[in-house]
């Protein structure tokens, strides 16, 4: 494998840094502050600028607008996107996207995949495709009732819902099968209840009863879900690194210029190896998304080869790597701060709000340490 980055994957991250320049780490309040107090939507200008600097088609194909490029490259704008705490459905929408340009017929990609590209329609996922395995355990029902299906369920903390226009929720068949159901956020049978997430922002429990959808709406290709999922992972974790990679920066700004007994703190030794064991967790969780990124882009041009374990194992240890690595740059800056870390005129306390929100939507480490080992006994290595 081959990390260095392409001249286009390079051309879309200099176009990201340029929209996301002018953005200051958002000032919607945690939970924990102002109790309620949320954004009612994500930000448009933001996103309308996304979508001028043609970065909101990046992995769709040109026929539908977009630049063609690969996964690899919307992590990267994932990853800058996450330096500034961007308040835009990036990864979400991108994924929605993907799966509907994979999976979807000619006539929903025509309907669907150019309008994207523009920012006119924004897109979101419940978060069931990000952590789920097991069918049943799906909130949301989907049954065919002759050429339509009728979804019924609730399926709670959708990231971006109340602003975006549809929203693609997985559902169980009954039959031990998934499909991904494209919903429309206005259709008739769907209600958005109020939710709250860690880091502030405004999510929504979505109710749905007797939801009724064209076939083309429904993406029942086997795998489809599956996916999706490792998608959503990968990019998460793209944007745990943007996160900690800007906190790190932070840190090392603020012991440089702090000092304690006549010396800036950072020449302190016990100050040092915190701030390199930090360093270190940023280095592992990217080169395991890099990893993960690069197999998933690949998995069905270049299948597993002898002895090698199956690309969800690149997942699970990019996974791991992200929900604890985030947790602990974090951690560290705030000690590392002090006092002055929680000041809130300061943005470590968003940042921190924001790396909790992707660890809890990452999931606990050690159910991924599980997965890798079950791999590792059904797939040894040779």
């Amino acid at each position: 494998m081959d990390f260095t980055f392409t001249e286009e994957q390079q051309a879309a991250v200099e176009a990201a840094k340029a929209v996301f320049a002018s953005v200051e780490p958002d000032s919607v309040p945690s939970p924990a502050l102002i109790r309620g107090a949320v954004a009612e939507d994500f930000d448009r200008a933001l996103w309308k600028r996304l979508a001028e600097g043609d970065l909101l088609g990046l992995t769709l194909d040109p026929g539908h607008g977009g630049s063609g490029l690969d996964l690899i490259a919307l992590c990267l704008v994932l990853r800058e996107s996450a330096r500034v705490l961007a308040r835009v459905p990036l990864l979400e929408s991108g994924a929605a996207a993907l799966a509907v340009q994979k999976y979807g017929d000619a006539e929903l990609c025509a309907d669907v995949l150019p309008r994207v590209v523009r920012g006119e329609l924004a897109l979101t996922v419940a978060p069931n495709g990000r952590t789920g395995h097991d069918p049943a355990e799906l909130a949301v029902q989907a049954r065919q009732d002759g050429d339509r299906w009728v979804l019924d369920g609730v399926q709670t903390a959708v990231p971006w819902a109340h602003g975006a226009d549809r929203v693609l929720i997985p559902a169980h068949t009954g039959a031990g099968n998934t499909v991904l159901a494209l919903v429309p956020r206005r259709q008739d049978g769907v209600v958005l209840d109020e939710q709250v997430s860690t880091s502030g922002e405004r999510q929504a429990e979505i109710r749905l009863d007797g939801v009724r959808l064209s076939a083309a709406e429904v993406l029942s290709a086997d795998g489809a879900w599956e996916w999706l999922r490792d998608v959503l992972t990968t990019g998460t974790c793209a944007l745990a690194l943007g996160l900690g990679t800007a906190v790190l920066e932070m840190t090392s700004s603020y012991v440089s210029g702090r000092e304690q007994f006549g010396h800036p703190l950072a020449t302190f030794q016990a100050v040092a190896v915190q701030a390199a064991d930090r360093y270190i967790d940023l280095r592992a969780m990217e080169v395991t998304l890099w990893q993960a990124a690069w197999r998933l882009g690949r998995e069905e041009e270049r299948p597993t080869a002898g002895g090698a374990l199956p690309l969800a194992a690149d997942v699970a240890v990019a996974k791991m790597w992200a929900a604890e690595g985030v947790r602990r740059v974090v951690q560290t800056a705030q000690h590392l701060h002090g006092g002055f870390g929680a000041v809130t005129d300061y943005p470590l306390h968003r940042y921190h709000a924001w790396a909790k929100q992707l660890e809890l939507s990452l999931g606990p480490a050690a159910a991924y340490e599980e997965a890798l080992g079950t791999l590792l006994a059904t797939h040894p290595v040779a």
